[in-house]
C-alpha cells in the first residue's frame, strides 16, 4: 500500500491498473486474477489479469462486482443509466450471454446529481421531480450511513430510488459518504480510527455547507437527518452534537453504545475498550443524552440480533433521566433490517410526516 492509493502485486510485481484505488481480489486461478478498482469513490470496475494484460469487464462508469472462475464471470452491473441491475455473463471482455432479470422497476426515476466536496468527500443530491432550481428554497434531509467500508454514493441509479421517492414528497434529499468509507485511500479510511464521532461529523457538516453553496435551493435552516444501524447512530450524534445544522432525527436501529456491539468490528476501529476506556466514553451516545434539544424519534426491531434492542432502550432511558422529552417506536417481531414490506412502507411513510412536521 501507498497513502494515495492500495495497489495489486503480483510476484512482488505491482500490476499497472492505472492509478486506481485496488478494492479486492475476487479470483486466483491458473490462468488470471479477477479483481475489482476504484476509478472515482462511485465508481467501481472489474478486471482481469492474465500475465502482463489488464482488461476491463465492466462499465467504466458503473459500480460492478463479480463472480468469477478460471473461465467466466458473472458481472453484476449497475450504473445511472438503467434502473435495474444487469447479470451479464463474461468470457474475457465478451458478454456471452445476459442473465434476464425479473425484478419490478422503480415507480420513481431517481436523478442524483453526484460530485465531490473540495475535500474529495462523495456526495449526492436528489430534488423532486419536476423541481425549477431558484423557484423555492427546500428543507433538506440528510440520508445517512457513514460507516466504515460501506458507501452510499454509488453508480447505481436503483440504489437511489428509495431517495428520490422522499425527494418527491417536498424535500431535498443529500447523501454524503464520510472519512472511512471505501474508493479514496488507505488514509482516508483510516481517519476514523478510534474516533466514528467527531471526524465523521465535521465531514458532514462541511459537505452540506459546501453543497449548499453549489445548490441555493437547500434550505440549511431546515435540515433532518435520518439513518440505520451505524447510521442510526450518526443521526442521533447528529442532533445531540450539532442542533445549530440538524433539526430532527430519524434514528432507526442505532448503536447507542460501542461496548455493546460486536467486538470483532468495534475494536477494528475503537481497541480494546479495557485498554482504551475513554475511546468508547467519547463515541457514546449515552453521556450527550443530556444536550438534546431537537426532536428525535428512535425505532427499533425487538428481535434484531445484530444492534440489540437493549441500545436504544439504554438511550432512551438516559433521555428520560435527564427529562429529554423523544419518541421511541418499537418494533414487535422485526430484525434488524425490517424485511417486512408492509412495516418498511409504514416506516417510510411515518419519516416523511416526521420531517413533513418538524422541517415546517
Amino acid at each position: 500500500e501507498n497513502p494515495s492509493h492500495r495497489q495489486l502485486l503480483v510476484n512482488g510485481a505491482i500490476v499497472d491498473l492505472g492509478g486506481r484505488h485496488l478494492d479486492a481480489v475476487l479470483s486466483v486461478s491458473a490462468n488470471r486474477i479477477v479483481v475489482t478498482a476504484y476509478n472515482k469513490p462511485w465508481e467501481l470496475e472489474v478486471f482481469e489479469i492474465s500475465g502482463d494484460s489488464v482488461t476491463s469487464l465492466s462499465d467504466p462508469h458503473g459500480f460492478a462486482m463479480a463472480i468469477a472462475d478460471d473461465e467466466y464471470a458473472i458481472v453484476i452491473q449497475h450504473d445511472l443509466v438503467n434502473e435495474l441491475t444487469r447479470y451479464l455473463v463474461k468470457r474475457g471482455n465478451e458478454t456471452i450471454h445476459e442473465i434476464a432479470t425479473h425484478a419490478k422497476t422503480p415507480i420513481v426515476a431517481a436523478a442524483p446529481k453526484i460530485q465531490q466536496t473540495s475535500g474529495g468527500l462523495a456526495t449526492a443530491v436528489l430534488m423532486p421531480e419536476g423541481h425549477t432550481a431558484g423557484s423555492h428554497k427546500l428543507p433538506v434531509v440528510v440520508a445517512i450511513y457513514g460507516g466504515p467500508h460501506h458507501s452510499e454514493v454509488i453508480a447505481s441509479r436503483l440504489s437511489f430510488a428509495d431517495d428520490q421517492w422522499l425527494a418527491n414528497q417536498g424535500f431535498a434529499v443529500v447523501i454524503i459518504d464520510n472519512s472511512g468509507t471505501p474508493g479514496h485511500s488507505p488514509e482516508f479510511e483510516r481517519r476514523v480510527v478510534n474516533d466514528l464521532s467527531e471526524v465523521v461529523l465535521a465531514d458532514q457538516v462541511s459537505a452540506l455547507t459546501e453543497l449548499a453553496a453549489l445548490y441555493p435551493d437547500l434550505d440549511l435552516d431546515r435540515v433532518g437527518i435520518h439513518g440505520w444501524s451505524f447510521g442510526g447512530y450518526l443521526s442521533a450524534l447528529a442532533v445531540l452534537d450539532r442542533p445549530d445544522v440538524y433539526k430532527a432525527a430519524w434514528a432507526g436501529a442505532p448503536v447507542t453504545d460501542w461496548r455493546l456491539y460486536d467486538t470483532a468490528y468495534t475494536e477494528r476501529y475503537l481497541g480494546d475498550p479495557n485498554q482504551q476506556p475513554e475511546v468508547y466514553a467519547a463515541n457514546s451516545l449515552i453521556p450527550r443524552a443530556v444536550k438534546l434539544e431537537r426532536p428525535l424519534m428512535l425505532i427499533h426491531g425487538l428481535a434484531d440480533d445484530n444492534v440489540l434492542a437493549a441500545h436504544s432502550l439504554q438511550l432512551s432511558g438516559a433521555l428520560l433521566a435527564a427529562g429529554k422529552a423523544h419518541q421511541f417506536l418499537p418494533l414487535a417481531g422485526v430484525s434488524h433490517m425490517t424485511p417486512q414490506v408492509e412495516i418498511t412502507k409504514n416506516l417510510m411513510l411515518l419519516m416523511r410526516d416526521f420531517f413533513k412536521t418538524h422541517l415546517a
